[in-house]
């Protein structure tokens, strides 16, 4: 094993051009952990807040990007079950993905699913995470009921509108060009509304008959609160899970009281590989097979070299993906 390797760091808050690849010492694992030699390693809006100064990672974790990965596994930590030197995994982490080793808690590793290459397995545990927590642990979403996933077209809306409609939900997106939401179409939502040149509001209103959604999964937050909640149906839930549109807005209290709707929101990062494994098993036993079957697939936008991470950044930014942008190492 060698005592180094190469991976992405922000050298200080700012652009794109601020992330270098560079020699850093080799991460060990510790007890409970695995190390894994990395093949590819997912983008995700959360690693563009990390390089301009806006989400450091847990204390005790790698200050280098990257919250996904998938490779081989070349080292198990003490007390490590399950998991042995030349498995090939998939593995969602607090940091340090961006690179040509990583350690994962064991918690969060998962089986790389078969047939799915390595940029696909790759691209699969951040989103995966993200939509199976609050999508369905924390929204509730159940077969025969209706969801609203805003920005259809990014890593979380397509995974989303797939795995709402495997398990039986009738599914809604947005989506800022007519392009976008006829690919949302295709991938299996019956309805794409298109942001720039219409309410989304009246659209759902139109759609549900007036009834609203039961679940809106919302990225954008404040932007759209009021127009979020007038969407929901009596008994609706109301999930944030980002802030692209402000952090901070007025709430018709007695509106929601009224309704009986439910607001919340969560962040994956900060919670404990304990609780993160509680979603892995649920993922394990619930979605695993339906990768494996082919019945749900994640959506690659475009592929960089580690090396220019730089560029995948440039991309995701520029918001014009459809799908995810994968790094290979």
């Amino acid at each position: 094993m060698p005592t180094t390797m190469n991976a992405v760091f922000a050298r200080e808050p700012g652009g794109p051009d601020v992330l270098e690849l560079r020699a850093t010492p080799m991460p060990e694992p510790r007890g409970g952990e695995v190390l894994i030699r990395v093949e590819s390693a997912g983008v995700n809006r959360p690693d563009l807040r990390q390089r301009l100064g806006g989400y450091p990672p847990p204390p005790g974790v790698s200050e280098a990007l990257g919250l996904e990965v998938a490779g081989e596994v070349v080292e198990a930590g003490a007390g490590v079950e399950g998991y042995r030197p030349g498995d090939k995994v998939c593995a969602l982490v607090a940091g340090g993905g961006y690179a040509e080793y990583c350690v994962a808690p064991v918690e969060q590793v998962l089986p790389w699913p078969k047939g799915l290459s390595a940029v696909e397995a790759a691209a699969l545990p951040e989103t995966y995470f993200t939509v199976w927590t609050n999508l369905f642990r924390i929204g509730g979403l159940r077969e025969g009921q209706t969801v609203l996933i805003h920005g259809g077209a990014s890593g979380i809306g397509t995974t989303a509108i797939q795995l709402a409609r495997a398990f039986g939900a009738r599914v809604f997106v947005t989506a800022g060009t007519e392009e976008k939401c006829a690919a949302c179409l295709e991938l299996g939502a019956e309805a794409a509304i298109n942001y720039r040149t219409s309410k989304f509001e009246e659209e759902i209103a139109r759609l549900t008959e007036g009834r609203g959604v039961d679940v809106i999964l919302d990225m954008i937050c404040a932007d759209y609160l009021a127009r979020n909640l007038a969407s929901l149906a009596i008994g609706g839930r109301l999930v944030v899970i980002a802030f692209l549109g402000g952090g901070k807005a007025e709430v018709d209290v007695e509106g929601m009281v009224r309704k009986r709707q439910t607001l919340c929101g969560s962040t994956l990062r900060p919670q404990t590989p304990a609780e993160k494994g509680l979603i892995a098993a649920d993922l394990a036993q619930h979605v695993w097979p339906l990768l494996e079957s082919g019945a749900v697939k994640p959506v690659i936008h475009r592929v960089f070299p580690l090396s220019d991470a730089p560029g995948a950044h440039r991309e995701l930014e520029a918001g014009q993906h459809f799908g995810k942008v994968v790094m290979t190492v």
